[in-house]
């Protein structure tokens, strides 16, 4: 039986339990169907703050609608616009990033996060952490704009300064169907 390392999306789950707290300030940047941005919420508290982002309305909507029958809703600001302009609403310096990239599950598959957009919302997200801060993006390889999306944030990654940031890379090289990516990125104390 698998305990922890079945996939990145539960890795990364981990992650977020082990590292966020009460009164943390975190950014769920592709809010989806609202997984993250619960447990997010639940793990900050009414001290925290959540930011949720997502370009979809269906997503906004439902995430919304997660939140409030779990009565976590005070503390979440859902933002209807693309994570490359995160820095126009997030003013706080964040605890935790998180990028679940791809599409909406249950949604349009011709609806995907951009290569473009991303690695611009990650450029501007290494500036919003604290130091000590934790960005965390899952990349789904399993489709073209994946697999595009994945090359090029790993060559971002791969060239930031390493005595600013830790990077890390999950890949499961012996599992079938194109097993999701896990990047992991500590922003070093300065």
């Amino acid at each position: 039986m698998y305990k922890y390392f079945n996939n990145v999306v539960s890795i990364a789950k981990a992650l977020m339990i082990k590292r966020i707290s009460k009164g943390n300030i975190v950014v769920d940047a592709t809010v989806g169907n609202g997984n993250d941005t619960l447990l997010l919420a639940q793990l900050v508290g009414e001290e925290g703050k959540v930011y949720g982002f997502d370009i979809q309305e269906s997503a906004i909507n439902n995430t919304n609608l997660k939140l409030i029958e779990n009565n976590f809703n005070e503390s979440v600001y859902l933002i209807k616009d693309s994570h490359e302009n995160i820095d126009q609403y997030v003013v706080d310096k964040a605890d935790l990033i998180v990028f679940n990239l791809g599409y909406l599950p249950g949604g349009s598959h011709d609806i995907v996060t951009k290569a473009e957009t991303t690695v611009i919302a990650l450029e501007k997200s290494l500036d919003l952490l604290k130091e000590n801060g934790l960005l965390l993006v899952t990349t789904y390889v399993g489709h073209n704009e994946g697999k595009t999306e994945d090359r090029q944030i790993n060559k971002y990654f791969s060239v930031i300064d390493q005595k600013k940031f830790n990077v890390l890379k999950f890949e499961f090289i012996n599992q079938i169907n194109y097993p999701p990516v896990l990047y992991c990125v500590e922003k070093n104390k300065l």
